[in-house]
């Protein structure tokens, strides 16, 4: 699947997107591995509370099902303006 972070996210990690393999059941999961690969993923995902996912360009949550997903995308919170 594909793998796209955002702002501060690409920033923390280094890199815009990437194609993962996961067996991760849902996305705090696939956080969970990510962030054990190095200490950049860690510190990106140090705080969820700071974070948005959306799976296929959807909003979801950390807690939601990742079958049949083909991207997910992490994200700073939006603000309006």
């Amino acid at each position: 699947m594909q793998v796209l972070y955002f702002a501060w996210v690409r920033e923390r990690i280094g890199i815009p997107k990437e194609t993962v393999e996961t067996s991760a059941a849902t996305v705090s999961e696939l956080v969970a591995e990510l962030s054990a690969r190095e200490e950049r993923y860690a510190l990106a995902f140090s705080d969820l509370s700071a974070l948005r996912v959306a799976l296929d360009q959807e909003l979801s949550d950390f807690d939601a099902p990742m079958d049949g997903v083909k991207e997910v995308a992490f994200f700073p919170p939006m603000t309006g303006g």
